[in-house]
């Protein structure tokens, strides 16, 4: 199937909160357990600025499969450079290298923003994700330990980064 990558515009608003819900329900990429509406997902969207790109991936029938964003790592200037990366796929297409082509487009857009370098946390359970990560060249820079809970237990939350 073909896909294609484009900027979000405010019509995907629908969609990326379906995937980032499904993110929500999982369990495998957040600690966040609010499900969130339309409505916020829209303030969100249109209150990034212009420097955080959201970047989606849609296939043949125009349906948004899954997105991605560049976001404040640090307001200070000093971390101006730095951006910090949020990547989900709609759980009925996952494994089937989306997040590749996906990842990919978001590091030519953070590159064309004047980023330096994107940082991200995963789980320190989510192989896939980090197996994706490390094949677009993110390396490990560490594990924070019961960094947050989730479900009543603690979870480990390995931190990336990627020059660009």
């Amino acid at each position: 199937m073909d896909y294609k990558v484009r900027e979000a515009k405010v019509e995907d608003v629908p969609y990326v909160a379906s995937i980032y819900n499904q993110g929500i329900e999982d369990r495998v990429a957040t600690l966040e357990t609010r499900l969130r509406d339309n409505t916020e997902m829209l303030e969100w969207l249109s209150s990034r600025g212009e420097r955080y790109k959201v970047i989606v991936i849609e296939d043949r029938e125009n349906i948004v499969r899954g997105w991605a964003s560049i976001n404040l790592f640090n307001s200070r200037c000093c971390y101006s450079g730095v951006g910090d990366l949020s990547i989900y796929i709609d759980r009925s297409i996952r494994g089937k290298g989306l997040g590749k082509i996906l990842l990919s487009s978001v590091l030519k857009t953070a590159k064309k923003q004047e980023f330096h370098k994107l940082v991200l946390s995963t789980f320190e359970s989510n192989e896939a994700g980090k197996s994706l990560y490390r094949a677009l060249g993110f390396r490990e820079v560490g594990t924070y330990e019961n960094q947050g809970i989730l479900d009543g237990k603690f979870i480990n939350v390995t931190i990336m980064e990627k020059l660009i």
